[in-house]
């Protein structure tokens, strides 16, 4: 089995190569643009057969250059949301999309793409469908657009198409191989650096009606990202746009809290709650920045109910189970 992952040195692509690793898949073509050079580090301990360059490997997929592919994850991606070039984002986010899509319907190629959480933006409601995607920023447009593309191609019945074709819309990821992504690392990446710097963690304050540190997200581990996307590979017949988050918003302040107890046990310490921990000055709350008002989203919790219709019955780690072995691995 060939397989191609695109965005192979990020985040969740080469999580989802160390578990097709797991598997003993090896064959893999890698796709990135490694001009930031430090990102190798994600790869460098695991199997592939090649590595292309990421302004190499589209115009020669599309020519069918590597022969029988099985299926492409395509995880490669402008991910800031903060980035304000918008033709930068149509182009890397949207316009390669489309590309290689087109690419894989010809060669009988699976499609499995990373879509974002961020296509709901200023929604309250997390179901995949149009009444309830409102992007907040040119990100989040250029995920949704793709989306809407998909939905176009198949008149919104996705067994039409001739291979399998599945988008995630991923929500607050978290877990190893994320370092390199500087201000978009997870809140609980940030923390462990601040907790080792300062000896506290910092959390936004009051905002959008929501008490200090209370804001939420759906925070999902890396471990479940990748098991839900090679429970698709296993079952080709299944196909769409899904959520994939743990279905359970939780406060910021969850997430700080257990990276303080975390660090704590590691020295011997005991676990505080919340109260103690912010009484104690390892949890402190700084003022909501200017910059984000207006373009923040202040809850998310993905609605399982279309992934589980699938048949997907994976479960998903709460933040204190998840953040708690993200700590172990970041301590090493």
């Amino acid at each position: 089995m060939k397989i191609v992952v695109t965005g192979a040195a990020g985040f969740i692509g080469s999580n989802i190569i160390k578990g097709l690793n797991a598997r003993g898949i090896t064959n893999i073509i890698a796709v990135d643009d490694l001009t930031e050079g430090d990102k190798f580090r994600n790869i460098a301990d695991l199997k592939i057969a090649d590595y292309l360059d990421k302004d190499v490997f589209y115009e020669l997929f599309a020519e069918n250059a590597f022969g029988k592919v099985e299926a492409v994850f395509h995880e490669g991606a402008c991910s800031d949301t903060m980035e304000s070039d918008g033709k930068y984002m149509m182009d890397n986010n949207y316009t390669l999309s489309c590309g290689l899509f087109n690419a894989c319907q010809q060669s009988g190629t699976r499609l499995l793409y990373a879509s974002s959480a961020a296509t709901y933006g200023g929604s309250d409601t997390f179901v995949e469908s149009p009444e309830y995607e409102l992007p907040l920023n040119v990100y989040g447009y250029s995920k949704l657009l793709f989306d809407q593309r998909m939905r176009l191609e198949c008149n919104n019945n996705f067994k039409k198409f001739k291979r399998q074709v599945v988008g995630f819309r991923y929500f607050n990821v978290y877990g190893p191989r994320e370092q390199h992504k500087g201000r978009m690392a997870s809140v609980a990446f940030h923390q462990f650096n601040q907790f080792n710097a300062e000896g506290k963690v910092k959390l936004f304050g009051e905002y959008g009606g929501y008490a200090q540190g209370a804001q939420m997200r759906d925070f999902v581990f890396i471990d479940d990202v990748v098991a839900v996307n090679l429970w698709f590979l296993d079952n080709p017949d299944k196909s769409g746009i899904f959520n994939l988050g743990s279905g359970r918003a939780q406060p910021f302040n969850d997430v700080a809290l257990s990276v303080v107890n975390a660090m704590r046990a590691k020295k011997g310490e005991a676990a505080l709650d919340l109260a103690g921990a912010a009484k104690a000055g390892l949890i402190e709350y700084v003022p909501f920045p200017d910059a984000l008002r207006g373009k923040y989203q202040c809850y998310t919790q993905a609605d399982l109910t279309n992934l589980r219709a699938s048949g997907c019955d994976h479960p998903f780690a709460d933040v204190q189970s998840g953040v708690t072995q993200y700590m172990a691995t970041l301590s090493k």
